[in-house]
């Protein structure tokens, strides 16, 4: 595992998850995450990750039209910045206590090809691919994705010319996404997103994640996070293994301890930590070539 000193900075802007409460400005409406991504790429993002969030209620959501105006705002800002989206809304299986067989309130579970309808529109440059089912809360929340939508979503994909980032939370992930490869589903050069501190995914440590990172096949694109007060030494760990990074209000919602973080601010203290580092941050079209888009 040799330095990566060439690297590309992915910045999730908004994410799913309950956090509207936990911050004073989550991006929520369409021009509000735009305007986050934006502001993202010029501090240095050469991708923006994008979630949707239903304006009225700050939750996740996966509307089409949301997506479509947000999608629309960030390419005709004329910032060169790749536009990665995510096909995970849709697998929320609460199981319910007292009758497991009937799914409980908050449950949204939907097929593969609902699951990459906004992807079908408006074809992104990459879109993600959560490599496997995972346990996601502390309760009862399980994150769905079998190995029949996997399969599935791979091969559209590869049919549409969307790049599919690899999102793998364990081991076990990422041994089916290395399967995916074997099966011929995932053009060249392949992109994993090694996500850390999930909770009950793999812990955000150096240790596993050079124990992730040594299950990669050669010649593949990287990238590695950890969430909360992880995400910047994780950004250090996964430069040191020869990997790029992703930040962003979606993993982290601090700049400091009590500094509430934007994604600008955070792009800019991992651009810097590259930097401190001996390495350079890789803009768009530098990504484009690392990631066979060109």
């Amino acid at each position: 595992m040799t330095m990566n000193t060439n690297v590309v900075v992915t910045c999730a802007v908004t994410g799913a998850g309950d956090t509207v409460d936990k911050h004073p400005a989550i991006p929520v409406t369409p021009e509000q995450i735009a305007n986050s991504a934006i502001e993202a790429a010029d501090a240095g993002a050469a991708i923006v990750h994008l979630h949707v969030r239903d304006p009225k209620t700050g939750k996740g959501s996966r509307d089409i039209n949301l997506f479509k105006e947000t999608v629309e705002l960030v390419r005709n800002s004329g910032r060169n910045v790749l536009i990665n989206l995510t096909a995970g809304m849709g697998g929320d299986l609460v199981v319910d206590d007292d009758n497991p067989q009937v799914p409980g309130e908050g449950t949204d579970l939907i097929s593969a090809e609902e699951r990459m309808a906004h992807v079908e529109l408006l074809r992104p440059d990459i879109a993600t691919l959560d490599c496997g089912t995972i346990n996601f809360d502390n309760a009862n929340y399980v994150y769905i994705q079998t190995p029949n939508m996997l399969r599935a979503m791979a091969a559209r994909y590869a049919e549409i010319g969307v790049k599919p980032e690899m999102e793998v939370f364990d081991l076990g992930h990422l041994r089916f996404a290395n399967q995916m490869i074997s099966e011929g589903l995932i053009k060249g050069p392949a992109m994993y997103q090694v996500c850390l501190g999930i909770p009950w995914g793999a812990g955000a440590d150096s240790a596993t994640m050079t124990a992730m990172v040594g299950q990669l096949p050669q010649d593949v694109f990287w990238s590695g996070f950890g969430i909360s007060r992880t995400q910047m030494p994780m950004v250090a760990q996964a430069m040191l293994l020869g990997g790029n990074v992703r930040v962003g209000l979606e993993d982290n919602l601090y700049l400091e301890r009590g500094v509430p973080a934007s994604n600008a601010t955070l792009v800019e203290k991992a651009v810097r930590i590259i930097r401190d580092l001996g390495g350079q941050v890789c803009d768009a079209d530098q990504a484009r070539e690392r990631l066979g888009l060109t």
